[in-house]
């Protein structure tokens, strides 16, 4: 089934069974790439119902599609959802400009609202950010309607501006030059001398 593009499903719903299914995994990215966290699917020409992703499994190595569970919701009763985080301004940052490093901290935040109302992402704005600053989830104003599930929103960091990074100059290292000195070639010479003058002398004595 997967060599021909087909990906296996299954849809949840709250108080019926589970219903599997098969989908082009080109769809189904066609959709993830669109970001919707609210689509409808229709399953052998049934009628089309509601949905947002539960989880979906991807191979290891190639990064293609492999399972997805989709969760059936009711337009009227708040859910829960995981929703991208996308920073923006971050080429007006004062800090960045100053050759500081911007770090993506937190990519994904759980919020809660009627599916009608998950936004698609939450956009945060780092363009005032300077060298040293940190942003925490503490200072982001959500959508209407639209409530963040987290413990302590003072302790989610989205994004820190670090110094600029410099790099240790490697040390240098001195080459070792072999120096003859002076008194080695000077013995040496006097050594010759004295040697010869000890053989003129011996000659005359014979």
């Amino acid at each position: 089934m997967r060599r021909e593009g087909l990906v296996p499903g299954v849809v949840y719903s709250g108080g019926s069974e589970a219903t599997a299914f098969q989908v082009s995994e080109r769809d189904v990215r066609s959709v993830i790439a669109e970001g919707a966290a609210l689509f409808d699917i229709s399953i052998d020409g049934a009628k089309a119902r509601p949905v947002v992703i539960k989880e979906q499994q991807l191979h290891p190595v190639r990064g293609t599609l492999r399972h997805i569970d989709l969760q059936e919701v009711k337009l009227d009763e708040a859910i829960q959802a995981e929703v991208a985080i996308e920073l923006e301004g971050a080429e007006d940052a004062p800090g960045v400009k100053a050759s500081g490093v911007l770090e993506h901290v937190t990519h994904q935040v759980t919020v809660e609202a009627l599916p009608t109302d998950i936004p698609d992402k939450i956009v945060v704005d780092v363009s005032a950010m300077e060298i040293n600053d940190t942003l925490q989830l503490s200072v982001v104003t959500p959508p209407n309607g639209v409530t963040f599930i987290v413990e302590d929103p003072e302790e989610v960091t989205i994004a820190t501006l670090s110094p600029p990074r410099v790099e240790e100059a490697a040390p240098e290292v001195e080459e070792e030059t072999e120096v003859i000195g002076e008194g080695e070639g000077d013995g040496g010479g006097e050594a010759a001398a004295e040697g010869e003058g000890d053989s003129g002398g011996d000659s005359e004595g014979e």
